[in-house]
């Protein structure tokens, strides 16, 4: 896992160079695409400022990345950016997640929601296309701690989920459940599943154990494609715990969503989409005849400054930097942790992430609320308050918390 970082006289030129190979809507004659730069009555862009902001620029500039750029066929008005954008591809699929070389595809997407049901949607058609199934005939598999997105995809794309149970304490996957509802449902007639493996759930930060689930599976013989929701745990877990199976290495995984406007502080609408190659063929848009290549994405149209802005972070760390400042985040969050021990408060925490999940019942609700912690659920009785220890979390704050729980509940000996 090694990528370079570069200074910011190098970033920035990369990326102005990017754009110079971009057509330019001031300077060409450009009839037939219906876009343009950011209304300049707004956004003008002749701010001294644009120098020296190569993000900015881009925006500004307005590259429309439409389709899948490590697929052959792209739009040539963009050529420049959409190069960064496969970079940044090639980057996170071999850098992050170990794969081959040139083997994998993806895009930069709106965020994990629409990288998961992209998995969804593909691995439903690639079962409708190579074995001729009906969608009554398909599975999707995933845990009660998944997120949301998973029971969207189910709905969109009209196919049976299969939810897992977990115990309630240590978050993992129960599976003996698991595998009576397998059982359950190739006797109701199911045939074909997709699989969904957490790399950090989105409330608990816990994570699946793939190898104990495969192992399952392949006994069963069952059919089956595995998808990777990493959004959360994508851009911190193979840093922190770097011998895991999550990985392009581990043959049982086809793909993984991973976003950056999480962990990697890039602008919201920066999900990314990883997958092997030979898969996005089958959602291929064949009526999208106007984009060169056609779309194989479900948001079509995206801003190519978004991609823009994970490439530049990722490069202005490097491998070794970003290594560093996730370690540091899960080296505060154990020390919240201990503090936590010290009063006797009940939570539940993976030792590679950042998140916290604390019972309900030891934590005062005037200081959950106080400092903003996320509840489990709005309709219900909370059971769970969640803490997350991102980068502008100061130890003042944390000392600040233990303090206003110190001063609301009796230390437990």
């Amino acid at each position: 896992m090694y990528w370079p970082k570069l200074t910011s006289g190098k970033i920035k030129k990369r990326v102005i160079d990017a754009l110079n190979k971009n057509v330019n809507y001031r300077n060409t004659p450009i009839l037939g695409v219906p876009a343009t730069y950011l209304d300049s009555e707004v956004f003008y862009d002749d701010a001294p400022f644009l120098e020296n902001a190569p993000f900015l620029s881009t925006l500004i500039a307005n590259p429309n990345h439409i389709g899948c750029h490590t697929l052959n066929g792209a739009e040539k008005i963009f050529i420049g950016t959409q190069e960064l954008e496969k970079d940044l591809i090639k980057l996170c699929a071999e850098q992050i997640f170990g794969g081959e070389e040139d083997a994998q595809d993806g895009y930069v997407a709106s965020g994990g929601t629409e990288a998961n049901i992209e998995a969804i949607w593909i691995y439903r058609n690639y079962f409708i296309n190579q074995y001729a199934a009906n969608v009554n005939e398909i599975g999707v598999i995933y845990s009660e701690d998944s997120h949301y997105s998973l029971s969207k995809a189910v709905n969109i794309l009209n196919i049976n989920s299969i939810v897992i149970n977990t115990d309630k304490n240590n978050r993992e996957l129960l599976l003996s459940d698991m595998e009576n509802k397998v059982d359950a449902a190739l006797a109701g007639g199911i045939k074909y599943f997709i699989v969904n493996m957490n790399l950090s759930t989105t409330m608990f930060g816990s994570v699946d154990d793939i190898d104990k689930v495969t192992a399952l599976l392949n006994k069963k013989k069952i059919n089956y494609k595995l998808h990777i929701d990493a959004a959360f745990g994508g851009f911190i877990y193979p840093f922190t715990n770097p011998s895991n199976s999550y990985s392009f290495k581990n043959s049982n995984i086809t793909s993984f969503t991973i976003d950056a406007h999480k962990m990697l502080q890039t602008p919201y609408g920066t999900g990314m989409f990883l997958i092997r190659k030979g898969y996005m063929q089958y959602v291929k848009t064949s009526e999208a005849q106007y984009v060169p290549g056609t779309d194989h994405t479900l948001c079509g149209s995206r801003s190519g400054a978004n991609a823009v802005a994970v490439w530049m972070v990722l490069h202005n760390h490097g491998s070794e930097g970003w290594k560093t400042k996730m370690q540091s985040l899960v080296d505060r969050t154990t020390d919240v942790c201990c503090q936590l021990d010290d009063l006797g408060i009940h939570y539940f925490r993976n030792p590679y992430i950042n998140i916290i999940a604390i019972h309900a019942a030891d934590i005062p609700t005037s200081v959950a609320e106080k400092y903003f912690l996320v509840v489990d659920s709005h309709e219900h009785e909370p059971k769970w308050w969640k803490i997350v220890i991102m980068p502008h979390i100061t130890r003042g704050v944390i000392d600040a918390f233990i303090n206003d729980l110190k001063s609301e509940i009796k230390p437990k000996i």
